[in-house]
């Protein structure tokens, strides 16, 4: 979280001087759904969602955007790269989508965030897991 706050804090004047700014947070379907036992990983997600939509309030009449975008488990990143192929399988039954979601997936949805699609949309948590989570 504090990552996301230094981040912001300069970024800020120039976001308010130009009247326009996009900020995009990252966050975890397992606030919602809290499969495996993360606890200080899914709390600083959930805080990382408190602060987003507190920093949308403040900012969205300046012009500005912030949103996060919550995956589950990526196939395949660094931080997937040792999961078993039972547990993709496993994801995979679960979706609706009946795959296990990418990199790209995620970056597709942060790609509508930053885009003018988005101009309306503030302080929201879009979950890209296929469907793993409603909600």
């Amino acid at each position: 979280m504090g990552g996301a706050l230094n981040c912001l804090q300069p970024l800020s004047p120039h976001f308010k001087a130009a009247g326009f700014g996009r900020v995009i947070t990252i966050g975890t379907n397992l606030v919602q759904n809290p499969v495996v036992p993360y606890h200080d990983y899914t709390a600083a997600k959930a805080a990382l969602l408190a602060f987003t939509r507190t920093a949308a309030k403040e900012l969205g009449p300046l012009g500005m955007t912030v949103n996060m975008v919550s995956g589950g488990l990526l196939r395949t990143t660094d931080a997937s790269a040792a999961t078993p192929e039972a547990v993709f399988d496993m994801i995979a039954a679960a979706t609706p989508l009946g795959r296990v979601t990418t990199p790209e997936d995620m970056a597709d949805a942060s790609l509508f965030f930053a885009s003018p699609w988005s101009r309306a949309v503030r302080g929201q948590n879009l979950i890209v897991d296929g469907g793993l989570v409603f909600g």
